[in-house]
């Protein structure tokens, strides 16, 4: 075999029967990584010796192949195209993102009417100057929402620069009482720019879904990095949305047969008050209305008697087994208080129902229910009982029972802690609206008593806390505690913990049903949430809790502080 063909890609010569004769240097050292090649077959099976172009892969790469006569024999030319990946869809070298700010209406609010037209104009400079400068085009297509594509070679000054763009939009005062807040989302990788731009719709819809005020990027279908998200989430005072969420959940209703409600495992107040508010929207429309329901917790106890004992909810608690002989074609399925499916009552209902409706207020995990009819998730909102009242405030003629608005008030109350945390104006406006129809402070306080045991068993929890990275508390409830709710009783011990002086952080942990359980609670200056991510799990900035599978409480404690350094590294 000779060398006489001179060209810097791989070559080779063929004779009549397409097998090997020559080669060049490069396909030498090309083909050396591959075994037993002695005719064209051998690299591409396909090989079509009539076409004067084709495209193969050949190993994890793609090539196009030049073929042209010689003599009897053929020669053929392969030349790599890095523009094709190893799926033979085009490979761009770019990334696409989309920019939205967040809080425009409530800004636009705070603002004169002169002011504002130019505030808007400063802000659409500054995001094209910050894109212009690294070499990339943005264009707008939207009062407040921007596209940009830029080389995926700028990722990297982008992620050094900490996205500096978000931080001096925020920085910007022209008697706008609100700061202005960015939403950026980031799509790369993908098999063609169809689905890049794809990627980065989503990876915007779950900066948003966060809390907005941060950039989320997408690299591949379950690939994200998080930049940003320490701030409060963005607070939206608009009734619009809820109006319009509370007639298209009617709608839904008035054309399902019949109805079922389930929340999360390990069922709070917040769950089955927010269940309960649902269910007296559908008695309302005369629908039946069931709530899936495994356990009764010692936290939902006595709700769940008092909502037992009222006439309208016999046989409204439900099970799995039950649930899933009861879900037909045209049952509307409600998730409260939860978006990611393995956290459900019983997620198996999820793949049987054919129209959902999710209803949630904690911030947006990578994995989210897919295909709903209805969404309202709203970060910022102190509770789903919250976002279940705000819909019921537009629905004319409702009447709730006793239970039921206070089941509601309960929820708020739980999760803002007393009205202490991620409360906003239409908190106290949902508050209110249950006090003006009946609410009772006392009774929704005696919906929070905990047993003897349970009080004394949190007062361990607190006692034997240690300070850990100077302003954190950690603790263990004792695996020997006969509890019925353990993971209920480190929120509630992680909570209290955070009344310490000096603490901005809490972390309690037990084992309960073969894993390890991790509860969080910040004051605001740590975000909790992105640490419990770091281990799988999720919540909100200043309350978050994760699962741990296999693992001791020791492992545990290890994982734990190890996020916590990373954490800690990250905010330098």
């Amino acid at each position: 075999m000779n060398e006489r063909i001179a060209v810097p890609f791989p070559y080779v010569g063929l004779d009549k029967t397409l097998n090997i004769v020559e080669y060049n240097s490069v396909y030498k050292k090309w083909i050396e990584g591959f075994k037993d090649i002695k005719t064209i077959f051998d690299l591409m099976p396909e090989f079509d010796a009539d076409k004067a172009e084709q495209r193969a892969l050949i190993g994890e790469k793609y090539y196009d192949l030049y073929t042209m006569a010689d003599g009897e024999g053929k020669n053929v030319i392969f030349v790599e195209n890095p523009y094709i990946n190893s799926k033979g869809m085009l490979c761009t070298n770019i990334l696409i993102g989309m920019v939205i700010i967040d809080n425009s209406i409530e800004i636009q609010e705070t603002m004169d009417e002169i002011r504002y037209p130019h505030f808007c104009a400063i802000i659409e400079r500054k995001i094209n100057d910050y894109f212009n400068n690294l070499g990339g085009f943005v264009r707008k297509y939207e009062s407040g929402k921007y596209l940009f594509v830029l080389n995926k070679d700028t990722l990297a000054q982008l992620k050094e620069d900490k996205f500096s763009l978000v931080e001096n939009i925020g920085k910007l005062d022209m008697g706008n009482d609100v700061p202005a807040t960015l939403s950026i989302g980031i799509g790369m990788n993908g098999n063609t720019v169809n689905e890049s731009m794809a990627y980065a719709r989503g990876a915007l819809d779950l900066a948003l879904g966060r809390g907005g005020n941060q950039i989320v990027i997408k690299e591949s279908e379950d690939s994200y990095q998080f930049f940003g998200g320490d701030g409060k989430e963005v607070n939206k005072n608009s009734r619009v949305r809820a109006r319009v969420k509370a007639q298209g959940l009617v709608e839904l209703m008035l054309s399902a047969r019949d109805v079922i409600v389930m929340g999360h495992k390990n069922p709070d107040l917040d769950s089955l008050g927010a269940a309960a508010g649902i269910s007296a929207i559908a008695k309302f429309y005369d629908k039946k209305c069931y709530i899936v329901l495994n356990k009764i917790t010692s936290s939902i106890k006595a709700l769940y008697e008092r909502l037992s004992d009222d006439g309208r909810y016999e046989d409204t608690f439900i099970n799995n087994d039950e649930a899933q002989k009861l879900i037909k074609r045209n049952t509307l399925l409600i998730v409260v208080d939860t978006h990611r499916p393995f956290l459900t009552e019983c997620p198996e209902l999820l793949d049987r129902a054919k129209s959902i409706v999710m209803l949630d207020h904690h911030r947006k995990a990578t994995e989210a229910i897919e295909n709903c009819s209805l969404v309202y998730h709203e970060a910022y909102a102190s509770s789903t009982c919250e976002l279940v009242t705000e819909m019921l405030m537009h629905i004319k003629g409702i009447r709730l029972t006793r239970t039921e608005v206070d089941g509601l008030l309960a929820g708020i109350t739980v999760d803002t802690k007393n009205f202490a945390f991620k409360t906003g104006i239409k908190t106290f406006e949902a508050a209110a609206y249950l006090k003006k129809n009946g609410a009772d402070t006392v009774s929704v306080r005696r919906l929070f008593k905990n047993s003897f045991d349970e009080y004394m068993a949190r007062s361990s929890v607190i006692r034997n806390a240690v300070i850990i990275y100077e302003d954190m508390a950690l603790s263990v409830l004792d695996s020997k505690a006969e509890l019925d709710n353990p993971v209920l009783l480190i929120a509630q011990a992680a909570d209290e913990l955070l009344n310490i002086l000096g603490i901005e952080a809490s972390f309690v942990l037990c084992e309960f049903e073969g894993s390890v359980n991790i509860s969080a609670r910040s004051l605001g200056k740590i975000n909790v949430q992105k640490l419990m991510e770091k281990l799988g799990g999720g919540g909100h900035q200043a309350g978050a809790a994760a699962q741990l599978e296999g693992v001791t409480i020791d492992e545990a404690i290890e994982m734990l502080k190890k996020k916590i350094e990373e954490y800690l590294e990250e905010k330098k």
